[in-house]
């Protein structure tokens, strides 16, 4: 054993909450409060800086499926083998499996085509909208703890994230407690929506460059939370496929930023300060 019981986090006994006769999917359900959740703070920032909340419900509507089935998309491609002779538990998202970059892609396409369509000034509605989809994914993340899946390497720390026998990687099946890579991740990301306000806020970042800033954060954070888990994956040249997608968001990130200037030079006020 790498750790006692009372210096680790245990998992939960069952990944569904049984309520009377309803079952429901703990993994679904802290997806949509992650999604209600940050849904609630961008229409705060639309409303505050002059824009309608409701055209963010309206863009959601169709951003958040989007983001949901690239998601999806993205994991099947990057780990099509786990669903040789099975093709049919590619709609079994319940059990876990939505890649964040697919989802951030397809989201965002989708998210601008419609801002675009309702006459929503785009750039403004992507600084207002970007430091809630961190957030989201910090709460979403919460369901692969009811799924004990997403942890790393074992561990003896005092968070060290108790896995069943039957859920432990191969190889590593001697081993009690593992790093909770995806509480990791959920810690990250809710540090990476302070950042991005702090940058907002301050004016660092031209109107509509924020998105930038957040492709930057998430692709460091996601490239150390690979380099420790141990689950099976799709790899490249020896390298886990997310670990070379990290290093392409970090690019795509620096890129943007730089693209589009370090200073905001037409900065926005909220709506109270123009009042």
């Amino acid at each position: 054993m790498t750790a006692g019981l009372l210096a680790s986090i245990p998992s939960p006994s069952s990944p569904v909450l049984e309520i009377g006769p309803i079952s429901l999917r703990m993994y679904g359900l802290m997806i949509a409060l992650g999604v209600l959740v940050a849904l609630e703070m961008a229409r705060r920032r639309f409303a505050a800086r002059g824009l309608d909340p409701d055209d963010m419900s309206a863009i959601a509507l169709w951003g958040v499926p989007a983001g949901l089935v690239g998601a999806r998309l993205y994991h099947v491609a990057t780990d099509w083998r786990r669903f040789q002779g099975e093709w049919l538990d590619v709609f079994k998202i319940w059990e876990g499996g939505l890649g964040i970059p697919g989802g951030m892609l397809l989201g965002i396409v989708v998210a601008i085509h419609v801002a675009r369509r309702r006459g929503v000034d785009v750039a403004l509605g992507l600084d207002c909208a970007v430091p809630s989809l961190p957030l989201a994914q910090a709460i979403g993340r919460l369901g692969n703890w009811f799924n004990q899946e997403l942890f790393g390497e074992p561990t003896d720390l005092p968070w060290g994230l108790e896995i069943d026998a039957d859920r432990r990687a191969q190889g590593f099946e001697r081993h009690d407690t593992f790093h909770p890579t995806f509480l990791y991740e959920s810690l990250w990301n809710l540090a990476l929506v302070g950042v991005l306000l702090w940058i907002d806020r301050r004016g660092f970042l031209k109107r509509g460059r924020l998105v930038w800033a957040y492709v930057l954060g998430y692709g460091l954070g996601r490239l150390w939370i690979e380099s420790l888990r141990i689950d099976p994956a799709s790899e490249l040249a020896g390298l886990r496929v997310n670990i070379w997608v990290s290093g392409v968001l970090i690019a795509a990130g620096i890129v943007g930023i730089a693209w589009g200037g370090l200073a905001r030079d037409d900065p926005v006020p909220d709506a109270e300060e123009r009042a």
